[in-house]
């Protein structure tokens, strides 16, 4: 019997409800070792191998708190505005599931690390105009991540079940989201801003492939006006942008069609079928009570004090929001084209250091964003690995400000500067690449284009204008873009004229 499709409201009937939306992000911290034992915390390995008494959860053993797995914490609370707690304490969140192997979760509950911060999302709807919105961070709490469970088969006497406790133990940041969130699109910006906010200060690598960085939705609707939240439902385990904005999407279709039939919401966890694009309901909502919370009994409290505080908040470098601002007041950009530049830390980094080496740090953007970035892609390559310094942009941006090459020959050098390495002013004195000024040796090219071209010459005379811009292009084509187009221009007007 073939499976009934779930019911899903149309796009206009979505238009009277509001969504709320809050996000649970999991952020797995940039540790060599987990956080409660000394097991490495590197990906891949054999399964079961990266395992102790500790993240086994075996009988008298004892956890000890990482460090440096604190430190980053608090310097991601830190970095999204959060105020760090001078106390905090671990508890047991109790739960049975196969890959948790103590039955419990050390995380934090009444007493979390960090509390009441915000992040300001710029969001662009599609055939809408963009705007900005700051959104509410509820707290940063660390916690301690389960195993995997991996599944194979589909047919009940055909199907297994894995355990690997490699995962168990690697520690984690859960960042909790107020529920201000109105949209996939704003879903998405949200957590897109987060992990930049993260990454560039080296939190986490936030490696969504790897596990790294994945989140949970909280997703419910309401009728435009209402003043109660309707019931939620919790969608778990989402690690990239594109199943985020497809779980929401589905799961507002699913719920607008369920209180529309005059159905009831029901509060539960649900899982994204990546395949079919469904929400599938996994099991009902634990609430807070359900975890028989407790303090951790063999962990002390948590202690952070001013002097620390201030230590860590000093190794902070500066955040992707305040370096997006400082390049459309220093550089003059376009705002959109700050916040491209900004996206990763070594991509802002190698822009700066090419806008500072460059007499035209607008020019320098647009070649990065442009024939750089492109390069890139076509090569594999990131900014941290790049073949072409960003000096060299800076001087190429240098040479064209100051009229010594043409944006053509530009292009020209560009190519050989990514393949051989070589600064653009090497390039041009081995290959005799520099521009033309010399006003006789340009004439003398104007004369010949001239002379080839009479009946363009003749358009021009009679009063077709338009015709100089194909007479400029064969002058740059016969001086194999070397030319100063400011001289061509200046001269080939003369002798139309004339």
């Amino acid at each position: 019997m073939a499976a009934i499709s779930p019911v899903l409201a149309p796009a206009e009937t979505i238009e009277k409800y509001e969504v709320v939306i809050g996000l649970e992000v999991h952020v797995q911290l940039a540790t060599v070792t987990k956080i409660f034992c000394s097991c490495p915390t590197s990906f891949a390995a054999p399964p079961n191998t990266n395992v102790c008494p500790v993240c086994l959860g075996l009988p008298g053993a004892l956890p000890v708190m990482n460090r440096r797995a604190v430190e980053l914490g608090v310097q991601a609370a830190m970095a999204l505005r959060c105020g760090v707690n001078a106390f905090s304490r671990m508890a047991r969140k109790n739960y049975f599931y196969p890959d948790l192997p103590k039955g419990y979760q050390i995380s934090q509950f009444d007493q979390p690390l960090a509390e009441g911060g915000w992040l300001e999302i710029h969001v662009q709807p599609e055939g809408q105009e963009p705007y900005r919105k700051r959104i509410g961070i509820t707290r940063l709490h660390l916690e301690d991540d389960a195993g995997k469970s991996v599944h194979e088969g589909f047919k009940d006497v055909d199907r297994y079940s894995y355990i690997d406790l490699n995962r168990s133990g690697t520690p984690l940041a859960e960042i909790v989201s107020e529920p201000d969130l109105r949209s996939s699109d704003e879903a998405v910006a949200y957590l897109n801003e987060l992990k930049q906010v993260i990454q560039y200060i080296g939190s986490s690598t936030c490696d969504m492939e790897k596990g790294h960085l994945r989140c949970d939705a909280n997703v419910s609707v309401r009728l435009k006006g209402a003043p109660e939240f309707g019931t939620r439902a919790e969608v778990k385990n989402l690690n990239s942008f594109r199943f985020l904005k497809q779980a929401v999407e589905y799961e507002v279709a699913r719920q607008v069609a369920i209180v529309e039939s005059g159905g009831r919401i029901v509060q539960e966890t649900r899982l994204f079928h990546t395949e079919s694009g469904e929400t599938i309901g996994m099991r009902s909502k634990e609430q807070a009570h359900d975890y028989r919370y407790f303090p951790e009994p063999d962990l002390v409290p948590l202690r952070v004090g001013e002097e620390w505080q201030a230590k860590l908040r000093s190794q902070l470098p500066e955040l992707p929001y305040d370096r997006r601002a400082r390049f459309v007041t220093d550089y003059d950009l376009r705002e959109y084209d700050a916040q491209v530049l900004t996206s990763t830390r070594d991509l802002s980094d190698y822009y700066e250091r090419a806008a500072k080496a460059s007499e035209d740090p607008k020019s320098a953007a647009n070649w990065v964003m442009g024939d750089l970035m492109g390069a890139w892609k076509a090569a594999g390559v990131e900014a941290a690995d790049s073949p072409v310094p960003p000096e060299f942009i800076g001087e190429l941006t240098t040479l064209i400000k100051r009229g010594e090459i043409s944006g053509k020959l530009a292009k020209e050098i560009f190519p050989k500067m990514f393949a051989e390495r070589l600064a653009p002013s090497a390039i041009m004195e081995r290959d005799g690449l520099k521009q033309i000024s010399d006003t006789g040796a340009i004439e003398k090219i104007i004369d010949d284009v001239l002379a080839a071209n009479p009946k363009q010459v003749e358009q021009y005379k009679a009063g077709k204008t338009a015709v100089a811009g194909f007479l400029v292009g064969q002058v740059m084509k016969a001086s194999r873009g070397q030319a100063s187009p400011q001289a061509v221009n200046d001269l080939l007007q003369k002798k139309l004229g004339a």
